[in-house]
């Protein structure tokens, strides 16, 4: 049994906001079932400076996760990065490493997204899906660009903004969705509370081939994946993905 006398370990959550995290119930019930002596904390700041400020107020703090705004901004704060978090860009996991020679403290730098996208992608995926189109130019929808191209799925990133890299929306054409048979929401829009949002995209185009992978999981259903249900297309939220990458999270954290 976990003494009450020995301070908990302290892990958590920094973003802006954070109503719609689910992670805090995940992690806190996870502890208390699994009899372990640590605690789940959401740090909602609005700067990401706040950052060491969190680390200096709370030194039981072993480890956090990052959510939007901040996966992309956290990286000047981290010491080391793992592959994913290098090759991605973004880091949505970190790890609090003291130098045993000097007991200075060390901020690692993980993403468990990619992994976690990949896993649960994997199954859904078959010949006639072999392209897709990613909604979004972010953290986490470079993560899902970096896990597609580890499957052998060709990816095409859709902006607001035309760049070299990305298409714009009003450039989507009938023939463009026919042959991108994987589409990704990776965008904040649908996410509670506001869930009467979606990206502009042409869902008429869609067909019973077509897979719509939406990585938000709150709510459930977005209008996303209901514009794409009703096309007949499967659809897919983002908590599998979510859950995936909690595991490998606590994984860093405890290794």
């Amino acid at each position: 049994m976990a003494t009450t006398d020995t301070p908990k370990t302290v892990y958590g959550l920094i973003g802006y906001p954070l109503t719609h995290s689910f992670s805090i119930d995940y992690f806190n019930h996870k502890f208390h079932a699994e009899d372990i002596n640590a605690e789940y904390i959401n740090f909602e700041i609005e700067d990401i400076g706040d950052l060491m400020e969190i680390i200096a107020e709370q030194p039981q703090l072993n480890g956090l996760n990052v959510t939007s705004p901040y996966k992309e901004q956290v990286l000047p704060y981290m010491s080391k990065l793992d592959e994913s978090a290098q090759v991605v860009g973004a880091v949505n996991v970190i790890k609090f490493v003291k130098d045993p020679k000097d007991g200075h403290l060390e901020l690692h730098g993980y993403n468990s997204d990619v992994m976690g996208f990949y896993r649960s992608i994997e199954s859904l995926l078959n010949e006639n899906r072999k392209k897709a189109m990613v909604l979004g130019t972010g953290g986490a929808s470079k993560a899902v660009a970096h896990a597609l191209k580890q499957l052998g799925v060709e990816v095409t990133l859709v902006s607001r903004q035309k760049t070299a890299q990305t298409v714009v929306y009003e450039e989507i054409t009938k023939a463009m969705v026919h042959a991108h048979k994987i589409i990704i929401n990776a965008t904040p829009l649908g996410k509670f509370p506001d869930v009467d949002k979606c990206p502009d995209f042409p869902y008429k185009f869609l067909t019973r081939d077509h897979l719509c992978y939406d990585l938000i999981y709150n709510p459930e259903e977005t209008l996303f994946m209901k514009n794409a249900r009703k096309m007949g297309a499967e659809v897919k939220n983002g908590l599998e993905m979510l859950l995936l990458q909690a595991f490998e999270s606590y994984s860093i954290w405890t290794r």
